[in-house]
């Protein structure tokens, strides 16, 4: 077929207006942005992402797998799969139809005999043999076969209060070589029974996933692998126990996503004595767990927020905490790829009631074009060398074993809303310090503690899998690190059946003997340590201690700023009450709130407010404690004669600047609202808006900001396109 050079210009300008990639020898089309769905393709949930995460391989009525992958393939889309690693809608497999089996007794049992469900029919599950064996040929081929190349396996999770069941009892014996215990009877059994939990679902995905690879290649196709999972912080806090960081060293996975949203993050935190929701902090701590998860494995990380969450609130309630996740998310410059929302059909197509309303109503159209306007920032947001502002070479130490001692309580030790993890972070994050999470797992890497100054750590709450935690501890300790250990070492698993009273090593605490490496001695007294070019603090208090009393952190953020500001020499420890980052044109606020300063944070210049969905452009921006802001800065807009869409409620495509007119197509979900503030040379004469029959498009708002040189357009939205042309 001859393509004529015009067409071409165009076809190439199109494509990289697009994001996809042109030319001889292009790389794979990018795969930036995504969202996950069960639906077929239907015009209310045209997102406009890189790429449509179709869910499930069963078939629907009238409708099979292959069908609902093309539908969105015919519309544009890259097409992935996802689908549950420890539940799903897997009938064949439960009900007996694959092999002629039932398998329902293959789920999660807690203490009482009930079976955990996900669903009718549909179980939590113990990864046996025969699952592992029907995800491989039943689903993963399946996939593989229709050409998906992207793999993510949701939710790897087993409950911490489930490990009763007889397919468990019988992994029990296997892996250990001695007859299963009951976890409720002593910490030890709560300990291993854990620790197998993790380990079955580790080797389930380790089998799944390397299955999928030497399949995939004997078909002449490469997939890639990624586990889409809930933090370590939250897994933790919910009492759940799944592989997490550990499953970055496995070469068949490629990468994760981060599933932090409002429903994880506003689960209640103790602070200065009060337990409440904490939603910013809460999802700006989650996100950085499962960003030093993968960091110095340079595995891929999409950030994860929804625009809704799974209990049944109020639009004005979602929209709120929706603000507070996206900001906290944004907040990380390193991470540019994102799952933009989970389940648009159920975004955009179920009422939901409206704020002191039992009214249900569709998403508004205020709310549904703001959400979108904040999508289509993701689709453009860059990678930054900046940070957020603050320090950010202070980190607390965390493993995955902080899954194993949630649950059940014993000998009275309890941690309420998980305090000792809270008790450690939310005093520096309350006092705008961005703190580091630090994976122990990860210490083998240098990278992991490069950056640090300040490292706090406790064992009140997790335990150390290995020594060699200990030797890199205090390595990087007699290097010029500063220690910070709290804790008073007397929870029930301070004597579970581990390495450290095992194998000819008698130590009563592991403490003891990270203390020994260290050579120092803190049974004789003393807080302070000098140990090489550092320094290590042995506080014997408990980190939850810090949080659960009004007031109780104060002599352990003393300590913090004297290690950071005396010991690490590092400079002066800022406190304030804010976060700030500018990425790109992006300037990303978030204002705490239960901070001595009660000053708003307040910007200058003209920026364009973000989460305002008429897109307005502001001289001064004042955003409240307890209050988060997008802005897009005018001021670092280069080459300003140069037209161009700043930010809209749509996906723009097949831009074309002309000698004195600038044109674009607009493509965003039916049923809502456009809104668009472009870029001018100078104001419009004329504003030509057609649908993708070349009718006029009726009702379009505009208006000319003459100090910005910025046209606003609001009209309705199609995924056909509606094509926009500025004449001056």
């Amino acid at each position: 077929m001859r393509i004529y050079p015009f067409f071409w210009c165009l076809l190439l300008l199109s494509l990289a207006v697009a994001g996809q990639p042109v030319g001889p020898g292009a790389s794979q089309p990018r795969q930036k942005t995504a969202f996950q769905t069960s639906s077929p393709w239907i015009p209310e949930i045209d997102v406009r992402s890189d790429v449509a995460i179709v869910y499930g391989v069963s078939d629907r009525r009238g409708l099979t797998f292959e069908q609902r992958v093309q539908s969105w393939r015919d519309h544009g889309y890259q097409a992935a799969f996802m689908t549950g690693i420890a539940w799903g809608g897997y009938f064949d497999y439960f009900l007996g139809s694959w092999d002629g089996k039932n398998h329902l007794g293959v789920g999660q049992v807690t203490q009482h005999g009930d079976t955990i469900w996900h669903g009718k029919n549909m179980p939590y599950i113990v990864p046996v043999p025969s699952f592992i064996e029907y995800m491989k040929s039943a689903v993963v081929k399946r996939v593989i076969d229709a050409g998906i190349t992207t793999i993510f396996l949701e939710e790897p999770e087993f409950w911490a209060r489930a490990g009763y069941s007889a397919p468990f009892k019988e992994e029990w014996q296997k892996f250990y070589g001695f007859p299963w215990r009951p976890q409720d009877a002593s910490p030890e059994n709560t300990y291993l029974s854990n620790k197998l939990k993790y380990h079955l679902y580790y080797n389930a995905i380790r089998q799944v996933s390397d299955y999928a690879k030497e399949y995939a290649r004997s078909r002449g196709l490469t997939v890639k692998a990624y586990i889409a999972t809930h933090s370590l912080v939250n897994y933790s806090s919910w009492k759940i126990i799944s592989p997490e960081a550990s499953l970055a060293s496995l070469p068949g996975i490629d990468g994760y996503i981060a599933q932090v949203w409002t429903g994880t993050a506003r689960e209640p935190t103790y602070f200065d004595g009060r337990e409440k929701e904490r939603v910013f902090e809460n999802a700006f701590l989650e996100y950085g767990s499962m960003l030093s998860m993968t960091a110095p494995t340079g595995r891929r990380m999409y950030f994860l927020t929804d625009p809704i969450e799974d209990w049944p609130r109020d639009w004005a309630d979602y929209k709120k905490n929706y603000q507070a996740t996206f900001t906290a998310e944004i907040l990380y410059p390193t991470v540019d790829h994102y799952e933009v929302m989970p389940w648009p059909e159920r975004i955009y197509t179920r009422p939901y009631k409206l704020a002191n309303s039992d009214s249900a109503v569709l998403i508004p159209s205020y709310y549904s074009t703001q959400m979108q306007v904040m999508i289509n920032v993701l689709n453009a947001m860059p990678v930054s060398a900046n940070r957020a502002s603050g320090v950010g070479t202070i980190g607390v130490l965390m493993s995955n074993s902080l899954m194993f001692q949630r649950f059940p309580t014993h000998n009275g030790y309890d941690d309420p809303q998980f305090s000792n993890f809270y008790g450690q972070t939310l005093p520096l994050v309350k006092r705008g310090i961005p703190v580091q999470t630090v994976h122990m797992e990860n210490l083998a890497y240098p990278a992991t503690l490069s950056r640090m100054s300040v490292l706090v750590m406790s064992y009140a709450n997790m335990k150390p899998q290995s020594p060699s935690v200990h030797r890199y501890l205090a390595d990087w300790v007699r290097r010029g690190g500063v220690l910070i250990y709290c804790g008073r070492d007397d929870d029930p698993y301070q004597s579970v059946m581990e390495w450290w009273n095992t194998g000819g090593n008698d130590y009563k605490t592991p403490s003891q003997h990270l203390f020994k490496l260290l050579r120092i001695d803190p049974s004789k007294g003393g807080q302070r340590f000098s140990v090489g070019k550092g320094f290590v603090y042995v506080v014997r208090q408990d980190p939850k201690e810090f949080v659960l009393q009004a007031g109780g952190d104060s002599s352990y953020f003393r300590l913090v700023r004297q290690g950071y500001e005396q010991d690490a020499r590092a400079g002066t420890l800022t406190i304030k009450n804010n976060f700030y980052l500018q990425r790109g044109p992006y300037d990303i606020i978030s204002v705490l709130d239960e901070n001595a300063d009660s000053r708003p944070y307040v910007v200058h210049g003209d920026v364009i407010d973000l989460f305002d969905p008429r897109l307005p452009v502001l001289a001064e921006k004042t955003v409240a404690p307890g209050e988060q802001a997008l802005l897009y800065d005018l001021g670092r807009v280069g080459d300003k004669g140069q037209p161009r869409v700043l930010a809209s409620a749509s996906r723009n495509y097949a831009e074309r600047v002309g000698i004195r007119s600038y044109s674009f197509v607009a493509k965003s979900p039916v049923n809502t609202v456009n809104s668009v503030r472009v870029l001018l040379p100078s104001q419009p004469v004329a504003i030509l808006l057609t649908d993708s029959r070349g009718q006029a498009v009726a009702d379009v708002e505009s208006s000319w900001d003459e100090g910005s040189h910025t046209e606003w357009l609001g009209f309705a939205n199609s995924p056909d396109g509606i094509s926009v042309e500025l004449k001056w």
